[in-house]
């Protein structure tokens, strides 16, 4: 007898919570039902899938062969659900994007408004998270695409260029790079990929900057530049975006970073995807 889909996620269930009686709960199945599925499943396969020996139950080494496959199976499934419901002519559709949380700033509302204006009938769910987080939720199919900085390092993403951005300090006249140490500066805090960009900077120059704000938005940021004598560091783009925000240039200069937009390797495109690829190269063209 062939394993059952619900086999196939009940094993999921219990790996990812390391117990039946967590993976029940989850489940809404009793936990006797449960470990009955499991044993059913393991004899069909004439082998021990779990070790329940430990105080949390884990996969054996045939189970851990086994799970690879079968995440790989669940997820080809769901696209094909995907892709069953997917309407050609986008009256409806959905579309799951994440950024790094610099974008949420410039980049998310154009976007937003520009799918909105095109194909109202798609829906749209945006995240927020560390680009490292993204790569792994694409690789996973839990979205359809990120946009991120650089090249991806992660196996299975392709990351195709969209734009160049640079860095400014915001506040004030020009100045050298060696001056910035005499002014207070408000930054990102250390979880943003923007705020390592920034510190790189420093340290190349050799400039111990007095950073007395640290903040965990670029709202945050923005109000604070506003209210205070204090400077900060923000994409071009965005300054460009406050006309009562004065961008200082920099001698020498932040260097650029290459904006990209995150894929899994051959995943499949819904018509919804499609629609945001053809309109994504339009807005980045009307930000800068």
């Amino acid at each position: 007898m062939a394993p059952e889909l619900r086999h196939l996620r009940y094993l999921l269930a219990v790996v990812e919570c390391g117990s039946f009686t967590r993976a029940a709960e989850e489940l809404h199945v009793s936990q006797p039902t449960l470990s009955q599925q499991i044993k059913q499943l393991e004899r069909t396969l004439g082998v021990q899938l779990l070790d329940r020996t430990g105080r949390a139950v884990r996969p054996t080494d045939a189970g851990e062969a086994y799970v690879r496959h079968v995440r790989a199976a669940l997820r080809d499934l769901d696209s094909g659900e995907r892709a069953v419901h997917d309407v050609q002519d986008l009256s409806r559709g959905h579309l799951r994007l994440a950024t790094t949380p610099t974008f949420t700033s410039y980049l998310v509302g154009p976007l937003a408004a520009e799918l909105r204006t095109r194909h109202p009938g798609v829906t749209l769910t945006i995240e927020e998270r560390a680009q490292d987080e993204i790569e792994a939720r694409v690789l996973a199919d839990d979205l359809d695409a990120g946009i991120g900085f650089g090249d991806s390092a992660t196996p299975g993403i392709g990351a195709t260029a969209l734009f160049e951005e640079t860095l400014s300090l915001v506040r004030g006249r020009a100045v050298t790079a060696a001056a910035v140490e005499d002014r207070e500066l408000a930054l990102l805090t250390r979880d943003f990929v923007t705020r390592t960009h920034i510190d790189a900077y420093f340290a190349q120059h050799g400039i111990n900057p007095r950073i007395t704000v640290e903040a965990h938005s670029i709202q945050a940021l923005l109000e604070i530049v506003r209210r205070t004598p204090v400077a900060t560091v923000l994409p071009d783009v965005l300054a460009h975006d406050h006309p009562d925000l004065t961008t200082i240039p920099l001698d020498p200069g932040f260097p650029a970073r290459t904006v990209v937009l995150l894929r899994r390797a051959g995943a499949y495109e819904s018509a919804a995807v499609r629609a945001f690829l053809r309109l994504l190269p339009d807005v980045v063209a009307n930000l800068l």
